[in-house]
C-alpha cells in the first residue's frame, strides 16, 4: 500500500519541487529585472544631473561674456539657465534623495530659475539688466563652478569604483545613524557648501517671492474668543449651537482661530479667522449635494447675493467650474470699473437650492487695500491693434493682473473667440504687450465678465 501511495506522490511532489523552482527563478529574475532598471534610471538621472550643471555654469559664463547691450542674446542666454535649472531639478527629483539633506541645493536651483525667467521674460530693451543683476550672474557663474567641480568629482568615483545608487537607497532607508557611503558623503558635501554661500543679491524682481503673507501684518487690534463667536454666528446667517473656538500659532505671525459649530440642521460649520483684526479667512459648512437644479446664472447670482450680504461689495465674477453638484465661483474686485484680480474670493455653491457651502477669502485678506489705478497710456482702440486679426471681441474691460513676475500691470481685458474657443486676453495699457492670455470654458464665458 506504502509503494503504491509513494508511487502515486513522488511524481506529483516533483512536479510541485520543480514548478516551485521554476516559480522561484522567475520571480528572482523580475526581481533582478526590476532593480537592474532602478539602478539604469537612477545613473541616467544623476550623470544628467552633472551634465547639466557643467552646462549651466558654461551657460552663465556666456552670458556675462555678452556685450550689455546685446539684449536678445542675453534673452536667449537666460532662457537657456532657466530650461538647463529645470532640467538640473527634475533630475534631482529622480534621484532617491528623500531622506537626504540636499533642500540648500534644491533652493538655490529654484532661485537660479526664477531670477534667469523673471529676467528673460521682461523687456531688456526698455529695462535691461542692472549693476546689481550682473553681479548676481557673476556669483551664479562662481557658486555653480564649484558645484560643478563637486558633483564631477563623485560622477569620477562612481565610473571608478562602479557604485550603484540602490546601495544609496537602502543606506538612506537604514535606520542606522552613520551613512558610510561615497554617494551620499558627496551630495551631503555639495549642499554644506551651498549653505554656507554668502546670501545672493537676487534683486527687486524676486522681492514679492520672498515676502512671507503674515497675519500680523494686518490692520486692526487682536480679538477675543468671544468676539470669534459673534463674528461667526454674524457671518453664517444662522442660528448655531455647540460653538467652539480654538487657537492656533499663539504668539507667532500666524495667530488665528479655528470656530467650529452646528447649525439648526445639524450640519457642521467651521470657519478660520486671523487673531489680528479678527478677518475671515475661509469658511466651509459642506454636505452632499445630490442633484443639480441650478444653472451656471443661478448659482453665479445666488453667490453674488452671499458675497454682498457679508460685506464683500463690489465683487465681478471671473471664472467659474462645477463638480459634484457643486460650483465654484471665483469672484475680483471691481473698483472704478476696473477689475482687480489680486482682490479675489472663491466661492462654492450647492446647486440643487443655491446654498453658499464655502468660501475662501485668504487672497483677499491680503490683497484688498487702496491702489492708485492711474489711466493707461494707451487707448482701447490702439490695444486693439495688438489682437490677433481673427479674434472676435465679445466683451473688454479694464483690469488688473499680475504679471509672470509678479507686477501689477493694468491691462485691456478682451472677451471673444478664435479657432473655435473662447479666450481672455490682456493687453498691456501702456506697452500694448499680450501680458496674458487664458482659454474660458462655456459655462464659465456666460456667467464671468
Amino acid at each position: 500500500m506504502y509503494r503504491r501511495l509513494s508511487a502515486v506522490l513522488f511524481p506529483v511532489v516533483t512536479v510541485l519541487l520543480v514548478g516551485a523552482v521554476l516559480w522561484g527563478y522567475q520571480v528572482n529574475q523580475e526581481k533582478n529585472s526590476i532593480l537592474i532598471k532602478a539602478e539604469n534610471q537612477y545613473q541616467r538621472a544623476f550623470h544628467d544631473l552633472s551634465f547639466h550643471i557643467d552646462k549651466l555654469h558654461t551657460e552663465l559664463g556666456n552670458t556675462l561674456a555678452l556685450n550689455a547691450t546685446s539684449h536678445a542674446s542675453q534673452r536667449k542666454g537666460l532662457v537657456n539657465v532657466w530650461r538647463l535649472t529645470s532640467q538640473a531639478q527634475n533630475e534631482i527629483n529622480q534621484l532617491p534623495l528623500t531622506l537626504l539633506p540636499f533642500n540648500k541645493t534644491e533652493e538655490f536651483l529654484s532661485n537660479i530659475s526664477n531670477f534667469s525667467y523673471r529676467a528673460a521674460v521682461r523687456d531688456l530693451t526698455n529695462e535691461p539688466l542692472n549693476a546689481d543683476e550682473m553681479k548676481t550672474l557673476q556669483a551664479l557663474y562662481e557658486h555653480s563652478k564649484e558645484i560643478a567641480t563637486d558633483l564631477r568629482d563623485v560622477q569620477s568615483k562612481v565610473i571608478a569604483n562602479n557604485l550603484r545608487w540602490m546601495d544609496v537607497e537602502v543606506a538612506i532607508a537604514s535606520e542606522e545613524k552613520t551613512l558610510d557611503n561615497t554617494i551620499i558623503d558627496g551630495f551631503q558635501t555639495v549642499d554644506k557648501k551651498v549653505g554656507a554661500y554668502e546670501e545672493v543679491n537676487w534683486g527687486p524682481s524676486m522681492t514679492a517671492m520672498f515676502e512671507k503673507r503674515t497675519y500680523s501684518a494686518l490692520s486692526g487690534n487682536d480679538v477675543t474668543e468671544e468676539e470669534v463667536k459673534q463674528k461667526a454666528t454674524q457671518f453664517a446667517g444662522r442660528p448655531l449651537s455647540d460653538m467652539r473656538v480654538v487657537e492656533n500659532g499663539n504668539g507667532t505671525e500666524y495667530s488665528s482661530y479655528s470656530f467650529s459649530a452646528k447649525d439648526e440642521n445639524g450640519a457642521d460649520v467651521t470657519m478660520d479667522f486671523t487673531k489680528k483684526g479678527g478677518q475671515l479667512i475661509w469658511y466651509m459648512s459642506p454636505r452632499d449635494v445630490k442633484e443639480a437644479k441650478l444653472g451656471p446664472e443661478q448659482a453665479r447670482d445666488a453667490a453674488q447675493s452671499f458675497l454682498d450680504s457679508r460685506g464683500y461689495a463690489d465683487m465681478t465674477p471671473v471664472g467659474y467650474e462645477a463638480y459634484g453638484n457643486v460650483a465654484s465661483i471665483l469672484f475680483a474686485a471691481k473698483r472704478d470699473n476696473v477689475v482687480v484680480y489680486p482682490e479675489k474670493v472663491t466661492v462654492k455653491v450647492a446647486l440643487d437650492n443655491g446654498e453658499v457651502t464655502g468660501l475662501q477669502a485668504s487672497d483677499y485678506l491680503f490683497e484688498h487695500k487702496k491702489r492708485e489705478l492711474k489711466t493707461p497710456a494707451l487707448t482701447l482702440n490702439q490695444a486693439k491693434q495688438a489682437l490677433n486679426p481673427n479674434f472676435q471681441i465679445a466683451g473688454e474691460t479694464l483690469a488688473l493682473i499680475k504679471n509672470d513676475i509678479d507686477q501689477e500691470v493694468l491691462c485691456y481685458q478682451f472677451t471673444g473667440r478664435v479657432n473655435g474657443s473662447v479666450y481672455r486676453i490682456y493687453i498691456n495699457g501702456d506697452n500694448g504687450a499680450e501680458e496674458k492670455i487664458e482659454e474660458m470654458k462655456a459655462a464659465e464665458a456666460g456667467v464671468t465678465s
